[in-house]
């Protein structure tokens, strides 16, 4: 189970790099405007995707400021949270692969920010929706890369082209 992990925690910082690429080649007043994408904008959504992650890596680890709210503005400047993203892409691939097969069966406890409660859940199905959080937001942010930048300059984030790409998740066969 821990590689399949592994392999989510390298396709998320592949897609991160792909994402990026795109969004420095939007011009600053399209990558701010309100699209009316749940968080409005690129930059918003990006944001957010950096946001989610830094609070499930909290809960994951017990280590990292919490962002204010789901909706922060981390980083105003686009270079700046670009950095952090790399940075937060390399924590979590150190933490998945920090992790024994042992610890995927075990639980998570945490607060919840909206309406705060105290959840209790295995750690497993914890980390499928961190990584698919990711992939959700991510495809939200593609949507708008593709009404800003058009489809043949927005790049696929297709998982299978990430194996491909890799050999992660795939066995040739010759």
């Amino acid at each position: 189970m821990k590689s399949r992990y592994q392999m989510f925690a390298g396709y998320n910082a592949w897609c991160n790099e792909r994402l990026y690429d795109a969004a420095e080649t939007v011009p600053d007043t399209d990558y701010r405007a309100d699209r009316g994408a749940f968080f409005k904008s690129l930059h918003g959504t990006l944001n957010h995707l950096l946001v989610a992650d830094r609070v499930w890596m909290r809960r994951f680890t017990g280590v990292g400021e919490l962002p204010p709210s789901l909706d922060a503005i981390l980083y105003d400047d686009l270079p700046a949270l670009r950095a952090a993203r790399r940075t937060q892409d390399t924590l979590i691939s150190r933490y998945i692969d920090g992790l024994s097969e042992t610890d995927l069966t075990g639980t998570l406890r945490y607060r919840t920010v909206t309406n705060p409660q105290t959840i209790e859940q295995p750690l497993a199905p914890a980390l499928d929706h961190f990584f698919n959080h990711q992939t959700h937001h991510r495809g939200q942010a593609h949507g708008l890369l593709s009404g800003l930048i058009g489809n043949d300059k927005t790049p696929s984030f297709d998982l299978i082209l990430y194996q491909r790409q890799t050999g992660v998740g795939l066995k040739a066969i010759t």
